[in-house]
């Protein structure tokens, strides 16, 4: 049994994310997780909401809230869509809790301490408007690189260009709106990430030779361009404290750290929550995780966008403090999901946020299509037709009709037990060994993280039923040969129940279902053997079973017009 620890990047507070969302970080990383523990490993999976930085600051004031009670309240809105997605996280925790700020404050004095930290004086964007320095993501413009016009100071989200301020085109507050911007002197901490750019390298080396390209590319062509010291702090009300132990003037200015430098730690300080949260007489060691972790093999899961942040920024963190805190060992990096092509919108109301997706159909249909339309290699469309033809085809036809088919006829012509019939034959034994074969093919893709390929692996595994079922045609085996209709349908019970453990991590509401068909005494299995696979016969004859309600219904012609109609928008 090995420790894996899985997180997936921290949503950001501002706002119920949309299927893009989903698919690039969370939901790849609860499948991952799931299978793991399917496996029999030790796994650990924990988020957080990131709750600092200044749209949370505008997000509360829109709302007419102190930023605290927004991000109390936002954070418990996206748990609850969080849990209709059946993501099964250990924690999920707040990067504004208690614990985060303690180690958050502990990194800083750490990489003080060992000459990674420098104060330095600057200037800054200031609105006389406003009456306060602007943050970076407080100021506005066109991107001189793409020329997108709603590029924040920090990062075009177009492009995602990492930038500054002053590097944008016609600026202008995000507060106000007003153009009549000064630069002024002020102060702040700045890591010195040119000083670590060798270390980050060489760790680089060491560990991306199996990361998907997309993730080593976005490292590697940060380093090419050469590592640069970056401001940690900002001018807001609301983030982690700059410690006044350490740094007396600017806690007094009440500066807090960036973001993007305690965001990353939040994975740590959320496991400690974790830790802090053990019900009375159970221990938690969350430094075990994190800390001298040799025995921990480290997954994140994030869109491309989160990448650079991941990949170069935290480790150059994680080695300044010169402390052996885990650093990640793989980086799964995911493409954009658009809508139709173009961009998610909420002010638009265009295309689909996890909250509304709910309340229109079951949380697997969503799982499965969004895992078998993973962007891994390229950007991926969502389209309603898409959508249809995948959850019709694949949920309804090939999974959920083979259930309800076999449950059925049997039930129909047999009572409510699992049928003797004869013993297995020659066409049970050439199911076994395509079963086997195509269940190793899945375990292959899950083992190497590629998600597409092994939803299409467990596609497949559903398929070979209805060959099989199709072949044996026991609705007219019956006519002739009632024995032999009962091991057909033996042998697809025996599949079904296969089908309820191997896509837990995929349907896991579904695969219960279908777990809880059959009364089986004792039904603690997590995973198949490939033995198992091969023999068929895990449910033996005489087991009572219940026929369940219908896995997935059809989405027709009128759904389908009906949410064209409701999530096009305005920018449609």
């Amino acid at each position: 049994m090995a420790r894996h620890l899985v997180t997936s990047a921290l949503p950001y507070i501002n706002g119920i994310k949309h299927l893009g969302n989903m698919v690039g970080s969370m939901l790849p990383a609860d499948v991952y997780s799931r299978y793991l523990r399917q496996r029999g490993h030790d796994v650990l999976y924990i988020c957080a909401t990131d709750e600092h930085g200044t749209p949370a600051e505008l997000a509360a004031k829109e709302a007419g809230l102190s930023v605290a009670e927004f991000c109390a309240q936002a954070h418990d809105a996206q748990k609850a869509v969080y849990d209709g997605f059946e993501l099964a996280f250990d924690y999920f925790g707040r990067s504004s809790s208690r614990q985060n700020v303690e180690i958050t404050q502990h990194f800083a004095r750490r990489l003080n301490e060992n000459g990674f930290i420098e104060e330095r004086a600057i200037r800054q964007v200031y609105s006389p408007t406003d009456g306060r320095f602007l943050p970076d993501r407080y100021v506005e413009g066109t991107c001189p690189h793409c020329g997108y016009d709603k590029a924040r100071g920090d990062q075009c989200e177009n492009c995602t260009r990492v930038l500054d301020p002053t590097d944008l085109i016609e600026p202008r507050s995000a507060i106000s709106g007003s153009t009549e911007l000064e630069v002024r002197e002020t102060k702040h901490l700045f890591l010195l990430q040119s000083k670590l750019q060798h270390e980050v390298e060489a760790w680089i080396d060491s560990v991306s030779e199996k990361w998907p390209h997309l993730s080593s590319s976005i490292a590697r062509k940060w380093l090419t361009e050469g590592l640069h010291d970056r401001a940690i702090t900002r001018d807001l009300d609301w983030g982690v404290p700059v410690p006044a132990d350490t740094w007396p003037e600017l806690a007094a200015e009440g500066k807090v750290f960036y973001v993007w430098f305690d965001a990353p730690i939040a994975y740590i300080g959320a496991t400690k929550e974790w830790a802090d949260a053990a019900p009375d007489g159970e221990t938690r060691d969350w430094k075990s995780w994190w800390y001298d972790a040799e025995d921990v093999t480290y997954t994140e899961f994030m869109a491309k966008d989160n990448v650079p942040f991941h990949t170069v920024m935290f480790p150059a963190t994680e080695l300044g403090v010169r402390e052996p805190w885990k650093m990640v060992d793989f980086v799964k990096g995911f493409n954009w999901l658009t809508y139709y092509g173009g961009k998610f919108s909420t002010s638009q109301k265009r295309g689909v946020f996890t909250n509304a997706a709910l309340e229109i159909l079951p949380a697997d249909y969503w799982r499965y299509y969004l895992i078998a339309s993973a962007p891994e290699s390229d950007d991926a469309s969502f389209t309603w037709e898409h959508f249809t033809a995948t959850v019709n085809k694949d949920l309804a036809d090939t999974l959920g009709n083979f259930v309800n088919r076999v449950l059925s006829f049997s039930r129909k012509r047999f009572g409510n037990e699992v049928p003797a019939g004869h013993a297995a034959g020659e066409a049970e034994a050439k199911l076994g060994e395509e079963i086997a074969r195509l269940l190793a093919e899945y375990e292959e893709h899950m083992e190497a993280l590629q998600f597409r390929k092994a939803a299409a692996a467990l596609r497949a595994l559903w398929s070979a039923a209805n060959s099989y079922l199709e072949e044996k045609a026991p609705w007219l085996e019956i006519k002739t040969d009632q024995e032999a209709a009962a091991l057909t349908l033996r042998t697809a019970m025996n599949l079904i129940h296969l089908y309820s453990v191997v896509s837990e991590s995929l349907i896991p509401a579904s695969a219960a279902a279908m777990r809880r068909a059959f009364a089986l005494e004792s039904d603690t299995a997590t995973w198949v053997t490939a033995e198992q696979a091969m023999s068929l016969d895990t449910v033996p004859a005489g087991t009572p079973f219940t026929v369940p309600p219908v896995l997935f219904a059809k989405i027709t012609e009128e759904d389908l017009e009906s949410y064209r109609e409701r999530f096009d928008g305005a920018g449609a």
